[in-house]
């Protein structure tokens, strides 16, 4: 090998419990060659390089057991095949896969260790353990590194190939416990535990989600009527046919009202607050594009939230808050969207982001218009536009819900 490098002999991706852990992660075994004979603390300049591109690194504890742990380790002298895996634990890190397991082991022959890393996804650890390997070795060099470029490839990666945010919240929550799990296939089917008593999961169901339940849940009408049989809440409301059956419910109900498709999703071709026939009739020609059916309920005024029921117990509550732009007295509504909202580091257009940018749709569009303005209107410095009132559900209000409430939504789950 050449002189002062760092060669991959092989890696393995243990997938199940291995005498490292009960967790997958990829051993490699790595030939650091004559590194052997200089450690971090030989080399001019490395940890200055290391510590600049990846100041994160701070917070890794390794063996002194205290925040700068490691990089205190590199400072008085370590050997490359020890950078290695917190390097390549950090790189995850900082593309979205938090924390991590490590290790590095010398072997009987010298110059050669066992480096393992945990493997949330194969595919993104084995390209982060590379990236890992030429970002030593550029600080060993002195040679330049693009760090955001790399991250910015494994944030891709784990876009592409890491299971989605619902997926990753329980199996995040089995690893807690030291439950084993297997990702069968690229998707987000899970299985948890093995033999007999294995249990597997698809996103946030179950393998004992019937389908009977999802087709329900699907109808937004049978699930109301259902849910009303059972003594849960629910809003007055019928299925419409036309424009004009859609203000005739609207009449019956009591304004304002809701518009929506009966079997969405999302919260697409939702409409709020309704007062007007003109706004009822709009939203109704948006809904029955979006569904294959229209509601008119009668509107609720609050804010929006999701729980959580798992096991006949509530243990989770999520709130809602409308999106609002401040005027400035130059920009327009779309710009302030743009700067003010959408810059929300919360926002954004994968599965990892909990909140979704802020789009102009027509149920948008409707909200800002029955404030007097357009998407191209420029509100007065100061004045407050509303933008959409459902959807930013992102705030954990968990602690805040009433015992009654979590024992309505417990009895609704089992309806």
């Amino acid at each position: 090998m050449k002189k002062k490098d760092i060669e991959f002999l092989d890696v393995v991706a243990l997938r199940g419990p291995n005498i490292w852990t009960y967790r997958p992660v990829l051993e490699a075994w790595v030939d650091i060659g004559e590194l052997e004979d200089f450690p971090s603390n030989t080399i001019p300049g490395f940890y200055e390089r290391l510590s600049e591109w990846l100041p994160t690194l701070i917070e890794h504890r390794c063996s002194p057991g205290v925040r700068g742990g490691f990089l205190a380790r590199v400072k008085e002298g370590t050997w490359p095949g020890h950078i290695l895996e917190h390097v390549t634990l950090e790189l995850q890190n900082l593309a979205g896969l938090r924390g991590g397991f490590g290790k590095a082991r010398e072997t009987s022959t010298r110059g050669v260790y066992k480096v393992v890393v945990r493997a949330w996804q194969e595919q993104v650890t084995r390209t982060a353990l590379n990236e890992a390997r030429d970002l030593v070795m550029a600080a060993i060099e002195d040679r330049p590194f693009d760090v955001p470029a790399t991250i910015a490839r494994l944030r891709s990666l784990v876009d592409k190939h890491c299971l989605g945010p619902s997926t990753a919240c329980i199996v995040d929550a089995a690893d807690d416990r030291d439950i084993p799990y297997i990702r069968l296939f690229e998707g987000n089917l899970v299985q948890f535990g093995y033999g007999s008593a294995q249990r597997r999961i698809w996103t946030a169901e179950t393998d004992r989600t019937s389908a009977i339940a999802e087709g329900i849940s699907r109808d937004k009408d049978l699930t109301k009527e259902l849910l009303s049989t059972c003594g849960v809440p629910v809003p007055e409301g019928r299925l419409v046919r036309s424009e004009d059956d859609a203000w005739e419910a609207a009449e019956d109900i009591g304004l304002p009202v809701v518009v929506k498709p009966y079997d969405g999703n999302h919260g697409r071709g939702v409409f709020t607050n309704l007062t007007t026939r003109d706004e009822v009739v709009s939203a109704y020609r948006v809904a029955v594009e979006e569904g294959s059916g229209v509601i008119v309920e009668r509107f609720v005024l609050g804010n929006e939230h999701r729980l959580l029921v798992v096991g006949n117990r509530m243990v989770a509550a999520a709130a809602g808050e409308p999106a609002w732009v401040t005027g400035d007295g130059k920009s327009t509504v779309t710009e302030l969207i743009d700067s003010q909202i959408n810059t929300d580091p919360r926002r954004g257009r994968t599965e990892n982001h909990p909140l979704n940018f802020v789009r102009l749709d027509s149920a948008a569009r409707l909200e800002i218009a029955r404030q007097g303005l357009s998407e191209d209107s420029v509100p007065q410095d100061g004045q407050r536009v509303l933008v959409q009132r459902s959807g930013n559900v992102a705030f954990d209000v968990t602690d805040r819900v009433h015992p009654s409430i979590a024992a309505t939504v417990t009895l609704a789950a089992r309806v």
